[in-house]
């Protein structure tokens, strides 16, 4: 165990927050989680009220891009308790991150004391209103106070709430990119740093100006094989089989996918992971043996797409009553709430500090 300073805010928020109208990345919980990495050892834990922390101009992570960070959510279950979905497997990923960025990892104990104890702090703040939850933002930053292009001595971890509902409310327009690029082989595209997502900023807001959703990344080399979304994963759905790009260094390894991929396997449906080619989906629909598309992330938990461009070629895909992304994304809901039995073991129970008190 870890001995984490904990200093609360002396008035909580929460009754100036809407679930009933959230929205996504607004409404900030009370508290927030940091640790301080001193280029030898972890230390200095402690929970603060949320708010800003002073930094020097010079930070490392301002000017060198060492900048990482996972998203996960914690769920109030229908025997009205806490749980956080698959907690150890964002910490694996956001250390695979941290080596591909030569940056200190987060030893476990440390990432998940720290959530564990800012949710029993935040417990409030996880409604139980459909599609509601807190979501959870860990991120790792470089702190070396210098100039210089080399990896950081020094890091800051931190972990903050923010209460949310559905990230999207409707199915997705996308268009297949075709121009710019996300990721390349031998690149960084498989970690979870922030200078991808700065680097899809720009052909997403071209898109979103032709009146697109979202973008559908391909390849870097010949734009002919799908990889992912900007923010989530892509699936190809044709009769009982499944398709999905696999991750090869360019594709985030994204735990909503795992998940989806495990409970699909268990539906009795036929799953690959291996490359699909923009024409092969061209082909599915023409050959009417396209039956859905949706992508799969923690915000987007999973999403329908109705409609994909490319190069001013369309696929329309109508949406189905019994459609198996409505199936996933309920299965899912139900798991993460308890309604239905966890035989993964994806859940991780929060004690809260009223029950820990009684016992």
């Amino acid at each position: 165990m870890i001995d984490i300073k904990i200093n609360k805010v002396e008035k909580s928020r929460i009754d100036s927050v809407d679930f009933k109208n959230l929205v996504f990345g607004k409404e900030f919980s009370d508290h927030m989680f940091i640790a301080e990495f001193d280029g030898h050892t972890w230390g200095n834990f402690r929970i603060q009220p949320y708010g800003p922390i002073p930094l020097s101009p010079s930070l490392s992570c301002m000017h060198y891009g060492q900048a990482i960070f996972e998203g996960l959510k914690a769920y109030r279950s229908v025997n009205n308790e806490v749980q956080i979905f698959r907690p150890l497997d964002n910490m694996r990923r956001m250390n695979e991150s941290a080596e591909r960025m030569c940056m200190a990892t987060v030893p476990e104990e440390v990432f998940m004391e720290g959530i564990k104890t800012l949710c029993r702090l935040d417990e409030a703040w996880v409604s139980s209103e459909n599609d509601c939850s807190l979501y959870l933002r860990p991120f790792l930053i470089a702190s070396d106070d210098s100039l210089g292009v080399k990896p950081s001595s020094n890091y800051i971890f931190m972990i903050y709430g923010c209460a949310v509902g559905a990230y999207y409310t409707n199915p997705l327009n996308v268009k297949i990119e075709t121009e710019y690029v996300r990721a390349c082989q031998g690149g960084v595209g498989e970690a979870k740093t922030a200078g991808n997502y700065a680097a899809a900023m720009y052909a997403t807001q071209l898109a979103q100006k032709e009146g697109f959703n979202q973008v559908l990344w391909t390849d870097a080399v010949e734009h002919k094989y799908l990889e992912e979304l900007g923010t989530s994963n892509v699936f190809v759905l044709s009769g009982k089989t499944l398709i999905t790009p696999d991750t090869h260094g360019t594709v985030l390894k994204g735990v909503t996918r795992d998940s989806v991929i495990k409970l699909a396997k268990q539906a009795g449906f036929n799953v690959e992971e291996r490359p699909i080619s923009v024409d092969e989906l061209f082909h599915l629909d023409q050959q009417g043996k396209l039956d859905e598309v949706f992508a799969t992330g923690t915000a987007a938990t999973v999403t329908s797409i109705e409609a994909l461009n490319y190069q001013g070629r369309s696929i329309l895909i109508a949406e189905k009553e019994n459609s198996l992304s409505g199936f996933l994304k309920n299965q899912l809901e139900n798991i993460k709430r308890s309604k239905v039995e966890d035989l993964f073991g994806w859940n991780l129970k929060v004690v809260s500090e009223v029950s820990e008190m009684v016992n």
